[in-house]
């Protein structure tokens, strides 16, 4: 194919892609790239082999042959952001739904996570399969692919700003959720773990061992804090002083509250 001189080409964004198997025309998931779908469709493929669990990894490992999979480019687009192609998955997502595809996805869809909430059930299944399970299989140090390698100034800047917000605020699945009602509430580590971690950044292990900041840092950090309370709430003093080190008070209301929350519990536990 032949262009006119001068005449430039649409950036490419990304694409949104469904997957279907071949001589149906139902869709069972829809995805996006920001590459092939070719290479996308690997990858897909690749995880599906290595055991991960989800519904559409589990529809895939029923096929006889990889290539009864067509994964088929749905929309381009062009000249626009990673944000308009997370919208356009979610509409596609929308769209198939509406007119009976029994899609495999989890969430809506789009860029981050979208409010989906693990049950107990998940939960307790994820543990199990990782718990006390080590990566014996990734190389560390001189051996591991990525040694010695640094990312340009450009790259970096460009993974800022395509994650910026993508798990944060209401883009997180737990915002705004505090006490019984947030996952991680009444968690305790081990004494093996806390022991474990203490030693794995314990003197020169820790990033910031022999590290001060400098005069024009500190400066900068005093004028950002003037003026501010510390901590900047209730909440958050409770939580620090209380919640992180098994502390109650009967004067703080937070506490009170937590207590109550979990009578509330135990007594639904009962009935």
């Amino acid at each position: 194919m032949t262009m006119e001189p001068g005449r430039k080409t649409s950036p490419i964004v990304g694409v949104v892609y469904a997957a279907r198997l071949y001589g149906s025309g139902e869709f069972r998931y829809v995805g996006i790239t920001s590459r092939t779908v070719e290479f996308r469709r690997r990858q897909h493929i690749k995880a599906a082999r290595g055991g991960r669990k989800t519904p559409f990894y589990d529809w895939l490992r029923k096929m006889e042959s990889d290539e009864d999979i067509y994964f088929q480019p749905v929309e381009l687009i062009t000249n626009g952001s990673l944000e308009d192609l997370g919208e356009a998955e979610q509409r596609w997502i929308a769209k198939l739904r509406r007119k009976g595809h029994r899609l495999l996805n989890l969430t809506e869809g789009g860029l981050g996570p979208r409010g989906y909430v693990w049950t107990e059930e998940q939960r307790r299944a994820a543990g199990e399969r990782s718990r006390g399970r080590k990566r014996e299989n990734v190389p560390t140090g001189p051996d591991h692919p990525s040694w010695g390698t640094t990312r340009s100034d450009e790259l970096k800047e460009h993974w800022s700003r395509t994650r910026k917000g993508m798990n944060s605020g209401a883009a997180n699945p737990n915002f705004g959720k505090f006490g019984p009602a947030h996952p991680s509430y009444g968690l305790r580590m081990s004494d093996e773990a806390r022991l474990e971690l203490s030693e794995m950044r314990r003197g020169e292990n820790n990033p910031n061992y022999g590290k001060s900041a400098s005069v024009e840092t500190r400066a900068k950090m005093s004028a950002v804090r003037k003026g501010r309370a510390m901590p900047s709430s209730r909440r958050s003093a409770h939580t620090r002083h209380h919640t992180n080190k098994g502390v109650f008070k009967d004067t703080c209301q937070h506490c009170i509250d937590d207590i109550h929350a979990i009578h509330s519990e135990k007594n639904k536990e009962e009935e």
